[in-house]
């Protein structure tokens, strides 16, 4: 039995059989071909009969009426023809790993203002909660709307600055390191007025031996008034005897100068605020050795702790002119320490920023209008006048009073005062 196609004689059967030399394909073996593309035209298929001696058309998965053998209308193309395989494009195949399109060229214009708007608001809401938590710690303890009588406000503003001996929160160790003793309530160390204004800083200390006349004043506390008797104290008696209110009102009605600001601190905060600076550093003029406040410093330039600072502001013993040269020695070393404050490496830095900033507002008592800005305002003005931009003094003398009190020069005093209310250059000296 022939059982090859219709048509196909044995001759072809020689011609075409395995072994042929011939370079036509073997007919019995030729698969069928995935033809691509459109469909031949109708009547070409298999069915169409005799083929002429040649190797006879393979079906197509087209059946030429645009459908392939699944009804696809679009017709079956595998892909394999173009390369594509699993319908990835431009034939890279599954991973898709060939050639790619040019990237785009990064948006630094982008990139850089917004990290530039990244870190201006991480600034201002740091800065923000730094102004609100320092806001928060300002014990804001002295009412000077309790001061009676006061004098009309001047030009610039005036700033009384107060170093107490208070003890309040030190530990039996502390007292014992500090040299403080254990005396109960507390008094003024020191005393300065600091104006600020458009002509330079002037800081003036008012020695506690001061004679001053204490006025008619309101009670702090019991809001009794008390008129006055004509009394004559020391400056320091009015401090101990109804604190920070009657103290003003006494600076106020003996300078005639109004004061808009009050700024204490004690003996711990004011060592701890030298220590969480990294010291301070100072040039002693001599050798100073004083048992009573702890001192043993030598001669030169050193740095100064949070001890030694203290034991230093605080001698007066073992100074030739006890009182006044230990105000000028505490003038000295609040404006370098103001000065150590405002530099870029305490201000820049957060490790040492934050814990001068905490050590400081919570040590300071201040009145109830203080704000930030004029604690600020109070640094950089001493700070300036150890810059040499302002002036340094000591309320003039004129000598000792009759109770052995040191009296003020009242003409002096005066002509100070004036050019200190009308902000104009103090041109006169002080002890």
């Amino acid at each position: 039995m022939n059982d090859w196609p219709e048509g196909w004689s044995d001759d072809d059967r020689g011609r075409y059989g395995r072994g042929s030399a011939s370079a036509q394909p073997e007919g019995a073996r030729v698969m069928r071909q995935i033809r691509r593309g459109p469909a031949g035209p109708r009547g070409t298929g298999p069915a169409a009969g005799p083929h002429d001696g040649r190797v006879p058309q393979q079906p197509s998965y087209v059946d030429g009426r645009g459908h392939d053998g699944y009804g696809d209308p679009g017709g079956y193309d595998s892909g394999y023809n173009t390369g594509q395989v699993y319908g990835t494009p431009g034939g890279r195949g599954p991973g898709g790993g060939g050639p790619r399109g040019p990237r785009s060229a990064p948006d630094w214009r982008r990139r850089i203002k917004l990290t530039a708007i990244t870190v201006v608001t991480v600034l201002v809401v740091t800065a923000v909660g730094t102004y609100f938590w320092a806001d928060s710690k300002l014990n804001r303890e002295v009412d000077l709307a309790k001061v009676i009588d006061r004098p009309a406000a001047g030009e610039g503003t005036n700033y009384l600055i107060v170093g107490s001996d208070s003890r309040e929160g030190m530990s039996d160790e502390e007292k014992k390191k500090l040299h403080t003793g254990s005396a109960e309530g507390k008094r003024t160390d020191s005393m300065m007025i600091l104006h600020t204004g458009g002509n330079g800083s002037t800081l003036i200390s008012l020695p506690r031996d001061s004679d001053v006349e204490i006025p008619s004043f309101v009670g702090s506390e019991s809001g009794k008034r008390y008129e006055a008797t004509g009394r004559h104290v020391k400056l320091n008696a009015a401090y101990a005897e109804d604190g920070p209110e009657l103290l003003v009102r006494t600076v106020e009605h003996n300078t005639g100068l109004r004061i808009d600001h009050y700024v204490e601190i004690g003996f711990a905060g004011f060592a701890n605020i030298v220590d969480a600076v990294g010291g301070v550093e100072m040039d002693i003029p001599q050798d100073i050795k004083d048992t009573k406040s702890g001192a043993d410093l030598k001669k030169g330039k050193q740095t100064l702790n949070g001890e030694e600072a203290l034991a230093f502001v605080r001698t007066r013993y073992a100074l030739a002119g006890s009182d006044l040269d230990r105000t000028k020695n505490q003038q000295k070393f609040l404006s370098a320490l103001a000065g150590q404050v405002a530099t870029p490496s305490t201000v820049l830095n957060p490790f040492t920023l934050y814990p001068t900033m905490g050590a400081g507002l919570d040590s300071l008592i201040v009145d109830k209008d203080m704000g930030l800005f004029d604690l600020a305002d109070m640094f950089w003005a001493m700070k300036g006048v150890s810059g040499g931009d302002g002036k340094s003094m000591n309320m003039p003398i004129a000598g000792n009073a009759a109770n052995g009190n040191l009296q003020w020069d009242t003409a002096k005093v005066k002509q100070l005062v004036e050019q200190l209310k009308n902000d104009e250059t103090v041109t006169v000296s002080g002890n």
